[in-house]
């Protein structure tokens, strides 16, 4: 039986390309590079802030280390001023997790990005609905790694077993196969399909709705 469900955040509980792009168009200009297609940042996310910012700087071919302290710095400094930026649940999400919670099951967020700015995010548009809710922390490695898995099963109060990942990239889908559990990949994200299958998803959605009718399934296996 199903007890939990832990979901990223970027591209699965929250859509925040607009936000992601346009801080990191912003901490571009302001050292002196042209802004970069929106598009392109759903493949620069997702392994965390660090490797987003090498990325932004690799398609300007000017990844050094004294061009990455300067975006990073004007980077954190603009979105922790407004980390809810252009940011909004997507469709459906609240009431899945409005139907999650009168049901009993557990939920928590689980994401790459700073600690502080999705704690911040998901207390703000999600203020009550998730349980536990933990971003990128000092020695805790960033997805895939499953550690952070683990640590978040056990402030749940579940095991392995009674709980599923659900995420938009290979990255979700490997974290749970690292983790030993079951996945659900997405549609609405920053990657597609082909992608979910090709990491081995146990599941793919197309609406937030979907998740609670595999949780049906699942009990009545």
């Amino acid at each position: 039986m199903i007890k939990a469900l832990i979901f990223d955040l970027d591209g699965t509980i929250c859509d925040t390309l607009s936000t992601i792009a346009h801080y990191g168009n912003m901490s571009l200009e302001y050292n002196g590079f042209l802004p970069i297609p929106q598009e392109n940042y759903k493949y620069f996310a997702g392994d965390g802030k660090v490797i987003l910012i090498h990325r932004m700087l690799k398609y300007h071919n000017a990844d050094t280390e004294e061009n990455f302290q300067k975006v990073e710095k004007k980077y954190d400094c603009e979105y922790e001023k407004d980390t809810i930026f252009e940011s909004k649940p997507f469709d459906g999400i609240e009431e899945l997790l409005l139907k999650l919670k009168k049901k009993g099951i557990k939920t928590a967020v689980l994401s790459n990005k700073p600690d502080n700015v999705t704690v911040l995010l998901v207390n703000k548009i999600l203020n009550g609905l998730i349980d536990v809710c933990h971003g990128k922390r000092d020695n805790i490695p960033t997805k895939p790694d499953p550690e952070g898995v683990f640590l978040t099963i056990q402030e749940l109060g579940v095991n392995i077993d009674e709980c599923l990942f659900i995420g938009d990239t290979n990255i979700d889908i490997n974290t749970a196969k690292n983790a030993g559990m079951k996945s659900i990949g997405v549609l609405w994200g920053f990657r597609d399909e082909k992608e979910l299958k090709e990491a081995g998803a146990d599941y793919i959605v197309s609406s937030p709705s979907d998740i609670y009718d595999i949780l049906l399934k699942i009990e009545n296996e």
